[in-house]
C-alpha cells in the first residue's frame, strides 16, 4: 500500500497524539494487519498485537478476547459496515482512532482492485462522535489536521487549508 508514498505527516500527527493519551509501555490491540505505524508504535515503546485481516464487521472475537489496555484504530472504521457493532465490543477502556474526513469535494475513496481498500463510510466529524457516543464510548480528546498533496489543481489547493484527518482519544463510560 505504501510501496511509492508514506504518510510522514500524518504518521508524525499521530504518534505525537499517542504518546500524549496513552502511557509508555501501554499494550495495544491495532485493529488491521500490521503495517509501517505498527512498527512506529513498537519503536515508541508500546506493546502492539494487530489483529490479523478477519472482517471485523462479522467477526469482533479479535476485540473480545484480548486483554490489552487500549485499541487503537487508525483509518479502519471508514471500511467497515457496522463499525458501530466493533466499538460495543471493544474490551479495553481506551480507544485511540483516527478516521479520514468526509471532503465535500471529493467523492468516497474506491480501490478498483483491492475489495478491502474501499471506503463504505466517510464520515463527518459529528457522525463519527455520535457513533462513538451511541457504543459506549466518551471522547477526551481530539484533533484535525490537514493533509496537503503535492499536486497541482483545485482539489490539491483545498487541500491546503481543509482538515482531512479526524484523531481521537476515547474512554469507556
Amino acid at each position: 500500500m505504501y510501496e511509492k508514498t508514506f504518510p510522514n505527516k500524518r504518521y508524525a500527527k499521530t504518534a505525537k497524539f499517542l504518546e500524549e493519551v496513552l502511557p509508555i509501555k501501554s499494550s495495544i490491540l491495532d485493529l488491521g494487519v500490521e503495517n509501517p505505524f505498527s512498527e512506529i508504535m513498537k519503536t515508541l515503546g508500546f506493546q502492539v498485537q494487530n489483529t490479523s485481516g478477519e472482517d471485523l464487521d462479522i467477526n469482533t472475537e479479535a476485540v473480545i478476547n484480548t486483554d490489552v489496555d487500549a485499541v487503537t484504530a487508525f483509518e479502519i472504521f471508514e471500511h467497515l459496515l457496522a463499525p458501530f457493532n466493533v466499538l460495543s465490543e471493544i474490551k479495553a477502556t481506551k480507544l485511540v482512532a483516527s478516521i479520514p474526513l468526509k471532503l465535500w469535494f471529493s467523492p468516497a475513496y474506491q480501490s478498483k482492485t483491492d475489495k478491502w481498500d474501499r471506503h463504505y463510510h466517510e464520515f463527518e466529524d459529528w457522525q463519527f462522535d455520535w457513533l462513538l457516543e451511541k457504543s459506549g464510548w466518551v471522547i477526551k480528546r481530539r484533533e484535525k489536521f490537514t493533509h496537503p498533496v503535492k499536486k497541482i489543481g483545485f482539489r490539491p489547493l483545498l487541500r491546503l487549508f481543509t482538515p482531512r484527518y479526524y484523531l481521537i482519544y476515547a474512554e469507556r463510560k
